[in-house]
């Protein structure tokens, strides 16, 4: 449970018995400008931006297979940053490695690793933990370190500010320490890294000037807040206000389908205000990196402390559970028209936890698979960017192909429309049930 994690007070008590002797007589200059600590969905796209500022950048994975996979551009990411990142690779201002000995030579250290939840909804921070020791045990005088993963309030000060003070550095003085919480939107263009606002919080003022000077190396705008805990929960606040709002949106459609009501109408017109409304769309659940993740962290940190947060618990448990209401209402559909669930095959049409990404994580496209083979149905599935997956009991499936089926299926759910493929094979068939709740090209469809 995470018990040697301290929530209180940073530890005052700093072990000077061996200071560093980079403290003590200063550092050489540095080879590199930044070291992007994990090179996944943040870190790619955060060094490539680095590069494109004329930056000199080393990526460190422990992952030979994602080394691979980068160096042979078989990632997931932007078109954009396909092509920087080949002429990156090309120029060679974009160097690789696995080894964390490289640490010490760049000026600023960003940390990227992931931060997931277990099975119990119990923060896993092995990696990041992991990740800033190496970086505290790799540290020198006069460099940046950015803590940019989401956490609980307090990770800078437990993982990088007490470590590096018993190290016999000063933060502020000797090493700037600050969190900047990644905003990557995967799968779009049009919120840019560039484009889109860092917010970051140093330990001290001075660790802010650095940080922000760090980064404005390709931000075009960077927020400074007083302190990493603010900023901490900034990124917190951020995904528990998308999280309420997702499962409001969730309710407003099933409210909707009680009164025979259309729902993306009611949210177009709602849309026309100018203030106080904001538009969220209904679907079939959350998954990916944030949503279903981030908000634990802070009801975890909560529980700790004996708090709580009832609106936002509540909107977990509503976000959990809707897959299940997408299974469910698949048992209706088919019920309604003579069928069982048990025999009966359906197909579910993109398993990615969102349109346009090659990300299945915490997607609700894989649990509604798993929930519908649960059942005793024959469940497939069409995904054009997930060629192969394999379920929680080990059944590995793959795609059908992305054109009009060969066979009939009893029933076709609609998790994800990918754009750039063609779905109107899907309107010949006669049961459907759209859980995007956008797919007008088939009126004859069902809505969750």
């Amino acid at each position: 449970m995470l018990d040697h994690i301290s929530l209180g007070a940073a530890d005052s008590t700093i072990d000077l018995t061996a200071i560093p002797a980079q403290v003590q007589a200063g550092s050489p200059p540095f080879e590199y400008d930044v070291a992007i600590v994990g090179l996944g969905y943040v870190g790619l796209p955060t060094a490539l931006s680095f590069v494109a500022a004329a930056k000199a950048v080393i990526g460190i994975d422990l992952s030979t297979a994602r080394l691979e996979a980068i160096r042979a551009d078989r990632v997931d990411i932007l078109s954009t940053d396909h092509d920087r990142l080949g002429k990156a690779m090309e120029s060679g201002a974009l160097q690789l490695t696995g080894a964390l000995d490289a640490l010490a030579h760049a000026e600023t250290v960003i940390i990227c690793v992931p931060t997931p939840v277990d099975h119990h909804l119990v923060p896993d921070l092995k990696a990041l933990a992991g990740a800033c020791a190496s970086v505290v045990e790799h540290a020198r005088t006069g460099q940046v370190i950015l803590l940019t993963s989401t956490s609980y309030v307090g990770t800078t000060r437990d993982f990088l500010v007490v470590p590096l003070q018993r190290r016999g550095f000063r933060i502020g003085i000797d090493i700037f320490v600050a969190f900047s919480p990644e905003r990557i939107d995967p799968g779009n263009s049009q919120n840019s890294q560039e484009s889109v606002p860092r917010v970051v919080g140093g330990v001290t003022a001075a660790c802010a000037r650095r940080a922000t000077k760090a980064l404005s190396a390709y931000a075009e705008h960077v927020h400074v807040v007083s302190t990493p805990d603010a900023a901490e929960l900034t990124k917190l606040y951020e995904n528990a206000f998308r999280a309420v709002n997702i499962a409001l949106v969730n309710e407003l459609a099933d409210i909707s389908r009680e009164l025979d009501v259309e729902v993306m109408e009611v949210i177009e017109a709602a849309s026309t205000k100018p203030y106080g409304f904001m538009a969220f769309l209904p679907g079939s659940g959350v998954g990916g990196h944030c949503i279903p993740c981030d908000p634990h962290y802070l009801l975890w940190q909560l529980k700790r402390q004996r708090g709580s947060a009832p609106l936002l618990e509540q909107a977990m448990v509503s976000i959990a559970r809707r897959p299940r209401q997408v299974v469910s209402r698949a048992r209706d559909l088919l019920a309604e028209h003579g069928k069982a669930v048990r025999g009966s095959v359906v197909i579910v049409v993109g398993v990615t936890y969102k349109p346009g990404v090659a990300d299945i994580r915490e997607s609700p496209g894989m649990e509604i698979l798993e929930r519908l083979n649960a059942a005793g149905a024959d469940a497939r599935y069409v995904d054009a960017l997930v060629p192969e997956l394999e379920l929680s009991d080990g059944t590995v499936l793959r795609s059908l192909p992305h054109e009009p089926l060969d066979s009939i299926p009893d029933l076709i759910v609609l998790n994800n429309v990918h754009p750039g493929f063609d779905h109107s094979w899907v309107v010949d068939h006669a049961l459907i049930l759209d859980a995007t709740y956008r797919f007008v090209a088939a009126p004859h469809r069902a809505t969750l």
